[in-house]
């Protein structure tokens, strides 16, 4: 079998985490489009806890895994579940608008 060396894996997520971070800084306009850019950066973390785990041989960052996802799942369902309540409010999903929630 044919490893893939970890920098392949490091540089991946180098990508993935640029990708993000571009998105959360160029589109703040768009919740959903905020809340993915988000979980591209969660998911780049992912993947450098699988590489690591790997390389030296040990599970605890597979099991962090778990529970980085676990959260990141709720965070989705939480983020989509205001955003949904949001609209119906409001009738857009534009972060400008979120000022005018205060009270």
């Amino acid at each position: 079998l044919m490893e893939i060396p970890i920098i392949y894996q490091l540089y991946l997520s180098i990508i993935i985490f640029t990708i993000g971070l571009i998105g959360v800084f160029l589109n703040r306009k768009n919740l959903i489009v905020l809340l993915m850019s988000i979980e591209l950066i969660l998911l780049s973390a992912n993947i450098n806890f699988v590489s690591f785990s790997n390389y030296y041989k040990n599970i605890i960052g597979q099991i962090f895994v778990f529970f980085n996802l676990s959260i990141s799942a709720a965070e989705a369902a939480v983020g989509l579940a205001i955003i949904v309540i949001f609209f119906r409010k409001k009738g857009s999903i534009h972060v400008d608008d979120i000022n005018t929630l205060k009270g």
